[in-house]
């Protein structure tokens, strides 16, 4: 089975801070990382490969840096990985993101000389929290899709997968090619070795630029997103709780309520 697993460089979410003037995040001396959930979606790519053979690769868009993030991807399983990256791709909303993805992944088709028979992402991006790109991405393959995936079973040319949803889960089957996007799991992805992060980092990350997708630039872009941002806020958070030193339990206790009924929230 072919795989083609999309993954994104995002910011650690344990280090984001936003500029209190600009209200934009600061990225500069933040440390970047695989969004969590394609992770997630990368390990049971390399899983099915194990299974039943085949090739997994890996592929990002964004600027060179993020080709570290495909690095990591090349330490933990997956076989080939390819950047695309162009300044024309700036400014992409989930929209326009998905198009030239979609672009993508018929020019690594054509590079590696296969067909993809299922393509994996991350439910969505840490960063923007849309669980868009995947979803689009299918409709413009026209290819079928399901999301929120917890387990993926191949057998007679087709996938069954396990749904997550509100009440528990759903079973669902599809034919091949799909686009599956992944949720996190009940285990977790495999970690790299010495020997494998020194293999990856030897591996040679092809780049692919907006001429080698010959994608339209009317869909690429800040000018190819509809998607417009009109002003984003930092919330104030104010910190106005009581606390009570050396106070016996009772007296706390007769205090907290005596200060509830005062504010009248009993």
């Amino acid at each position: 089975m072919n795989i083609l697993v999309c993954i994104k460089q995002v910011p650690d979410t344990n280090e984001i801070k936003i500029d209190p003037v600009t209200h934009t995040l600061v990225r500069k001396g933040v440390p970047s990382i695989v969004n969590p959930f394609d992770t997630y979606a990368l390990e049971v790519g390399v899983r099915l490969k194990e299974q039943l053979g085949g090739k997994v690769v890996v592929i990002s868009m964004g600027p060179e840096q993020a080709k570290e993030a495909l690095k990591t991807c090349l330490s933990v399983g997956a076989d080939d990985a390819y950047l695309i990256s162009d300044r024309k791709f700036g400014g992409s909303d989930t929209l326009a993101t998905s198009y030239i993805l979609s672009s993508a992944v018929k020019a690594v088709e054509e590079k590696e000389g296969l067909k993809f028979d299922l393509i994996l992402c991350g439910k969505q991006a840490v960063d923007g929290d849309t669980a868009q790109v995947g979803p689009e991405m299918a409709e413009h393959l026209d290819l079928p899709q399901i999301t929120y995936a917890l387990d993926i079973v191949y057998e007679d040319d087709k996938i069954q997968v396990k749904r997550e949803c509100d009440d528990g889960y759903d079973m669902i089957t599809t034919t091949l090619p799909a686009v599956v996007t992944v949720v996190k799991l009940p285990y977790e992805p495999r970690y790299a070795t010495i020997r494998t992060k020194m293999a990856a980092k030897k591996k040679e990350i092809p780049t692919l630029t907006f001429d080698d997708l010959k994608t339209d630039e009317a869909y690429c872009g800040l000018g190819g997103s509809p998607t417009k941002v009109k002003g984003t806020y930092t919330p104030n958070r104010e910190k106005n709780g009581v606390k009570l030193n050396g106070v016996e339990a009772n007296d706390a206790g007769a205090q907290l309520a005596e200060w509830l009924q005062t504010n009248k929230i009993l």
